[in-house]
């Protein structure tokens, strides 16, 4: 690449630290500088300047910028990047509500600049397999797509709940397997470990193209696990994002002959294929999408929009919860 574009970091925590790891190694960008007010705990920052406020990094003369602070601050240090120009990828969720949400949605777009939200599952090679097969409809008819998100409680996260720190992942890769958005949701909660947000969901709901959803996420779990579901009319294809896994379990095509079997209408097991993937690391994949569209080369980044999109279900999955009753999403 010719120049490179200068980069700037706000937030040097724990996923803040990731981040600059990456901005480092990532061709055609140099990571100038990063913001944080309470200095840089993990020691990444190495020699780079690091300020206390956004605006001395704007001041030192930045392309592009990552946002990786807490979720409150999205908004306030979004806005005023857009103002100076800055492209911009904010962590997910986008914002705390869907009323900041909106708001960066309108300046980035006023701007001209890219906004991109951190959806980074999208980036992940087994969720990208995966929806390549479904769109060149190696499923048929796809009928219901699970999810199961489920670890123990990560103690940076303190501003949010669940559903909107964790279950957005969920949302935003289900809408984008599908190529469809949710029309309706339910879901129950649950907080459990003493804090003031929920700890625990069980989500379902159906998009718009008929397919049924349902989401269990918690940080209540003694083991990780994610894991991506989608069943169709040929088969169905599990996906393990832990381990970067895509299998295949195919109807079977073999005419059952036991009696009391036989007499059960519904599909029967096939052949199981478990797919060989190039296990990319999918933040370094996220950046790449960054960098190539504020160039202008690509556009596959989590746009604002779409951040907008997924922040407003997890926000239709609290009222649900909070009222007992499904909520329809606007059109």
């Amino acid at each position: 690449m010719a120049a490179e574009l200068r980069a700037g970091l706000v937030g040097l925590g724990s996923m803040g630290r990731h981040h600059a790891r990456v901005l480092r190694e990532l061709p055609g960008v140099e990571l100038v500088g990063a913001v944080d007010p309470t200095g840089d705990p993990y020691g990444v920052a190495g020699d780079l300047p690091v300020y206390r406020e956004v605006a001395e990094l704007v001041a030192a003369g930045v392309d592009m910028a990552v946002v990786a602070a807490p979720t409150v601050t999205h908004e306030p240090v979004g806005l005023e990047l857009a103002a100076a120009g800055v492209h911009t990828m904010v962590e997910k969720p986008i914002a705390a509500d869907v009323a900041g949400a909106q708001r960066l949605v309108d300046a980035f777009e006023a701007a001209g600049l890219v906004g991109a939200v951190g959806h980074i599952e999208r980036f992940n090679p087994a969720l990208q397999a995966l929806r390549a097969r479904v769109l060149s409809g190696e499923l048929g008819d796809v009928y219901q797509i699970v999810t199961r998100r489920q670890g123990p409680f990560p103690q940076r996260i303190a501003d949010v709940g669940v559903v909107k720190d964790l279950a957005t992942h969920d949302i935003d890769l289900t809408a984008w397997i599908a190529g469809s958005p949710y029309i309706t949701v339910a879901a129950q909660v649950a907080a459990r470990s003493g804090r003031e947000h929920e700890d625990l969901v069980a989500a379902t709901g159906r998009l718009a193209n008929g397919t049924v959803v349902n989401h269990l996420v918690n940080w209540l779990s003694p083991m990780k696990e994610r894991l991506t579901m989608v069943t169709g009319e040929r088969g169905a294809f599990v996906a393990d994002t832990i381990g970067v896994d895509l299998t295949y379990y195919a109807n079977g095509t073999f005419a059952t002959e036991w009696d009391s079997v036989a007499n059960f209408r519904g599909v029967t097991e096939g052949d199981v294929t478990r797919f060989a993937l190039a296990k990319r690391e999918p933040l370094r994949l996220e950046h790449e999408a960054f960098r190539d569209a504020v160039l202008g080369v690509r556009d596959e980044v989590v746009s604002l929009r779409e951040g907008l999109a997924t922040l407003r279900v997890a926000e239709s999955l609290l009222e649900a919860s909070g009222t007992g009753r499904a909520v329809t999403l606007p059109a």
